[in-house]
């Protein structure tokens, strides 16, 4: 049966908290199950609750994997300093080639890896004429497994100093890839934002960073930022939303470029339309600034 079509105006606020707290490992589904009962009144409508808020990537879908416009492959890239190799999906438009170079965008997934919705995600980038590289951060456990609750679990998993490394070695094979402009830009979303914040500080070559509601950088490493940067995040998300203030400070201080946006009653993973947390217009407009920084930087 598919879901209705809900809102996060549609669940509690304690309820999207506790959600938060769940997405993010900090409880875990017995621990969200028995404190969401609390609020909704029973187990079996919190059991309810949490399958409402899960994602539907299929009922989400904005572009196929067989659009004619695009072509879609798999590589695996290698990562002697990191996790040895690392899986990626790579979106391009159908016509890209050594002689119709594109410029590259490195996408970079949640904390469940690389799962349906962040691969639409790199398609409509190929539809709208970058070519893009969505690393899978699991690679080394087997890759996404089809459900997000193992996925998150897998994370944990992961040592992520070598997982930083894969991410570097990623970048690297985006920006000289042969259809590519050796022009890099890098999007991201929760971990992946938070993943983009530091390969700032770490790839002088990056020229444009989204990171969409991640965790800031070491504030010390900000000076070392060369890409022009576009923060954004959803205003409900507090944890976040109190940290952009130093954040961007720090940025301000080391005379980055950059843009930032708090999205007035958007809620973390606003942008992703598989899930109710789904805010449209905050994301439209999140979608339209990373759209024009990357045509006016990478192009």
């Amino acid at each position: 049966m598919a879901k209705p079509d809900l809102t996060a105006a549609d669940f509690p606020r304690e309820v999207l908290t506790l959600f938060d707290q769940y997405v993010h490992g900090a409880i875990d589904r017995r621990g969200f199950i028995a404190r969401c009962a609390a609020v909704v009144g029973s187990v079996a409508a919190a059991s309810a609750t949490l399958a409402m808020l899960k994602p539907d990537f299929a009922r989400a879908q904005v572009i196929a994997p067989g659009d004619a416009r695009i072509a879609v492959s798999k590589v695996a890239i290698p990562s002697p300093g990191g996790s040895g190799s690392i899986d990626a999906y790579v979106a391009q438009p159908a016509d890209a080639s050594p002689a119709a170079r594109k410029p590259v965008v490195l996408v970079i997934h949640e904390n469940r890896g690389l799962n349906p919705h962040i691969e639409d995600i790199a398609r409509r980038l190929a539809v709208d004429g970058f070519l893009a590289i969505a690393p899978d951060a699991l690679t080394r456990l087997g890759g996404y497994p089809g459900d997000e609750d193992r996925a998150r679990a897998l994370f944990r998993d992961l040592d992520q100093d070598k997982i930083r490394q894969d991410f570097i070695a990623a970048a690297r094979f985006a920006e000289s890839h042969p259809n590519g402009n050796d022009k890099l830009g890098a999007v991201g979303f929760c971990y992946g934002g938070g993943m983009v914040n530091w390969l700032a500080t770490r790839l002088p070559s990056l020229r444009a960073g989204v990171p969409f509601y991640g965790s800031p950088p070491d504030l010390d490493d900000v000076p070392n930022i060369k890409a022009e940067m576009l923060i954004q995040h959803g205003g409900n998300d507090g944890r976040l939303v109190q940290s952009w203030p130093e954040y961007e400070a720090a940025l301000k201080a080391a005379g980055v470029r950059y843009q930032g946006y708090v999205y007035p009653g958007a809620e973390h993973g606003f942008n992703n339309d598989t899930t109710p947390r789904y805010d449209a217009e905050a994301a439209a407009l999140a979608w339209s600034r990373t759209l024009e920084l990357f045509r006016r930087t990478l192009a």
